[in-house]
């Protein structure tokens, strides 16, 4: 028995404040036995400051500023792998390559770095300031193999389901996914994009079988009000732990093995999978 955590809080340009922050989470896990903990998208600097209204990508404003490029074998990197010692943790930072920026999740722990991703669907003119990623794939952890998502992946079944496929018994989604901008609740728990994000967690985990960290933003950034609701979700689509609306860490003791066993007994989604009749095929216009 082991635990997995999932963390809501607020991160923005700081890099001394988010260390800061990312260390004090990392010693409250470390007190509750977690062994694989998932910080938010942009956990390392911060998201954008706005995002456009539409697919055309404009945007209403540029950014103040733009998150700072993190070097995956740099000081700040090297400050968190030796923070997480014998834990696995996944942060969100802002990668370059060639010349290009990518919105990335990074796994490491104190052996080193374990796997890099590179978000690969871009919502509402993310796209004019990050490169997209071109990879799906799970990645060999201390805490066993575990996929990563960031945010808007989890809106594509596909994307969880190639990871999945890939062998991850644990699928990592880290967001920095905010609430309605029109149309909007009094309350964030109503808000209907704080149950978008909820929805899709559960869906996920369920038609996959697989357990479910959902890290997130919390509080505001720029024009951005974060929906938290940080969360860990089993192979049933039930929500083991979560934050709720507010900051904290969403903890669920498991046995990781022996929970995708038992939901896997009697129906076995992965295996029940008819991929010669499928079509992937085709483009869809709005």
């Amino acid at each position: 028995m082991t635990a997995v955590a999932a963390v809501s809080a607020n991160f923005g340009r700081d890099l001394d404040a988010c260390l800061s922050a990312i260390g004090a989470y990392i010693y409250d896990a470390r007190q509750q036995g977690v062994g694989l903990l998932a910080f938010p998208e942009a956990s390392l600097g911060g998201y954008l400051s706005v995002l456009g209204a539409g697919r055309d990508g404009a945007h209403a404003a540029e950014p103040d500023s733009l998150p700072p490029i993190i070097d995956i074998d740099g000081p700040v990197m090297r400050k968190v792998a030796e923070m997480a010692g014998e834990m696995t943790v996944v942060v969100g930072f802002c990668e370059e390559d060639g010349g290009h920026r990518y919105n990335s999740a990074a796994i490491l722990s104190g052996d080193g770095t374990h796997g890099v991703y590179r978000k690969v669907h871009q919502p509402l003119g993310e796209n004019l300031f990050y490169e997209a990623g071109s990879d799906l794939k799970a990645f060999d952890t201390p805490a066993g193999r575990v996929g990563a998502l960031i945010c808007y992946d989890k809106a594509f079944p596909e994307a969880a389901r190639s990871v999945v496929l890939d062998g991850a018994d644990i699928v990592t989604c880290i967001s920095a996914w905010p609430a309605a901008r029109t149309a909007t609740a009094g309350s964030l728990a109503d808000d209907r994009w704080t149950q978008r994000f909820n929805l899709f967690d559960q869906a996920r985990a369920l038609e996959n079988q697989v357990v479910w960290l959902a890290s997130n933003q919390e509080g505001t950034f720029g024009r951005l009000r974060f929906v938290a609701n940080a969360k860990v979700v089993g192979p049933g689509g039930d929500v083991l732990a979560t934050t709720g609306t507010g900051a904290g860490m969403a903890v669920a003791q498991l046995d990781v093995d022996e929970t995708l066993a038992t939901a896997r007994r009697a129906m076995f989604h992965l295996g029940d999978r008819r991929p010669d009749l499928y079509s992937m095929k085709g483009n869809v216009h709005a």
